[in-house]
């Protein structure tokens, strides 16, 4: 007779399959009443650490320009690089993490921007530099794509719109510290610790995602992908900002810009077609259908428009003026700031009754106001620091009440999909808020900042209008 019975050990999943799979939250943490907090706060991780990167870079422009010996008009591709590869991934990263599992890619996004965060660091070259900004947008995109999406599958139906409006302010905080930071930073110890700062920020949300965040329930599996598509929206948004670069100054024949705009609208149209017949298209056409998601793509892009136009103008009409890099962070500084006051507080200070489509309207009319009387008075200190303060409080009105109007008609199945489509136009409207204050400074040095304020008004009058357009009754809830 033998001895007895050695119990088999378990098996292992082989490492590929290890790395594939979402870790659940140790028992003590998800049996947690407050759980879902703790959730939302670690996608704050995200938020503060994404909005950060994105105020602080515009303060590295001036001493960009003079390490690389480059015109403003290459130096803005820090910017807009990582931008269009972010508003080219968002999407697709999206509809991925709605099949194999948002708390999957976000951690692999906090790797991925964490490492090339580094590397910018370490940049030999201005076009080193940027093609490290492109490797950083990819991790953005996996962590922004599915910021929205865990927020909304973890918080309550009824707690949605605060715990947006929590992450919102995170955003704000990262939008609010950037321009104080990067201008300490750059004033004292040089342009690479902009980028050397996400570092720690980011070992430190890895570690809470890992132990924090749900693992994804409902999946919505996807058989095909729609890499043409992909390609068509990559060179459509590409090909229009380098056309709008090429017009502010980027060495490039006067015929390449009219090739290049050429060459989006060709694309674009192309896009759209595509999107029809695809059988698995990138973007879901039924979702662009529901008039609260269209409604509420535009305000996004507006929003998004309005927030970062002028953390390029400013920095750049008060240093021209003698100001320095701090100087011009500390005024900036009242835009998120007044964004975080007003996102956090809105629930508090604004009547219960009023519908999220309310407030929208409220929060975009008061930015149209506010950025009018821009127009009226001298663009010096005394008059910005007031004045962008409620502007960014119109703007932290506006954002989680028009977060809460698209995610409210998005099916949870595609809510990381929904989640990819508002940080897509979130990207696709800092893009142009960057790029067309770019232009308008280039197009005239008397009245270039004035003319940046008229675009930016007419971005917030047209959120107005997708205010008014979006439906008059508010889902507050996710389907």
């Amino acid at each position: 007779m033998g001895g007895p019975l050695t119990p088999a050990p378990p098996r292992r999943r082989p490492w590929p399959a290890f790395l594939l799979h979402e870790r659940p939250r140790p028992d003590r943490i998800r049996n947690r009443p407050g759980a879902w907090w703790l959730a939302v706060a670690t996608v704050c991780f995200g938020a503060f650490m994404g909005q950060l990167d994105a105020s602080i870079v515009t303060l590295t422009y001036g001493s960009l320009r003079t390490e690389f010996h480059a015109p403003l008009a290459a130096v803005e591709w820090v910017s807009l690089a990582y931008l269009l590869a972010l508003v080219a991934l968002l999407v697709p990263v999206g509809r991925l993490a709605d099949a194999h599992g948002r708390k999957l890619l976000y951690l692999y996004g906090f790797v991925v921007f964490t490492a090339a965060s580094a590397a910018c660091g370490l940049a030999p070259t201005l076009g080193a530099l940027i093609g490290f900004r492109v490797v950083q947008a990819v991790g953005a995109a996996m962590m922004q794509a599915n910021s929205v999406a865990l927020v909304a599958t973890s918080a309550p139906r009824d707690r949605i719109r605060t715990a947006l409006g929590v992450q919102a302010a995170a955003q704000a905080l990262g939008l609010a510290l950037g321009p104080t930071v990067g201008g300490a930073l750059v004033s004292t110890l040089g342009w690479r610790w902009v980028f050397g700062i996400n570092v720690p920020i980011g070992l430190v949300a890895l570690v809470a995602g890992h132990y924090l965040l749900p693992r994804t329930r409902g999946r919505n599996r996807v058989r095909s992908f729609d890499w043409p598509g992909l390609a068509l929206l990559a060179l459509a948004t590409t090909a229009g900002l380098l056309g709008v670069s090429a017009a502010s100054g980027l060495a490039v024949p006067g015929w390449g810009a009219a090739v290049l705009f050429a060459v989006a609208l060709v694309a674009g149209r192309g896009f759209a077609v595509r999107q029809g017949r695809a059988a698995a298209p990138l973007l879901d056409l039924a979702l662009l259908r529901l008039r609260a998601v269209a409604a509420g793509l535009v305000g996004a892009l507006c929003g998004y428009l309005v927030l970062f136009g002028p953390l390029v103008l400013v920095p750049v009409v008060l240093t021209g003026e003698g100001s320095s890099e701090l100087a011009a962070g500390l005024v900036l500084t009242a835009l998120p700031a007044g964004f975080a006051v007003a996102a956090t507080g809105a629930d508090r200070l604004l009547p219960r009754g009023m519908s999220d489509r309310g407030r929208c309207l409220l929060g975009a009319a008061l930015c149209a106001g506010t950025l009018a009387a821009l127009l009226a008075v001298p663009l010096d200190e005394v008059w910005l620091t007031p004045l962008l303060a409620v502007l960014g409080v119109g703007l932290g009105v506006f954002t989680p009440a028009n977060n809460t109007l698209i995610m409210g008609a998005v099916p949870s199945s595609s809510s990381g999909t929904g989640g990819g489509l508002v940080n897509m136009a979130r990207g696709l409207g800092t893009a142009l808020g960057v790029a067309l204050v770019t232009l308008a400074l280039h197009l005239s040095a008397q009245y270039g900042a004035r003319l940046a304020v008229v675009l930016l008004l007419g971005a917030a009058a047209l959120a107005v209008v997708a205010a008014w357009f979006s439906p008059r009754r508010a889902a507050g809830r996710s389907n």
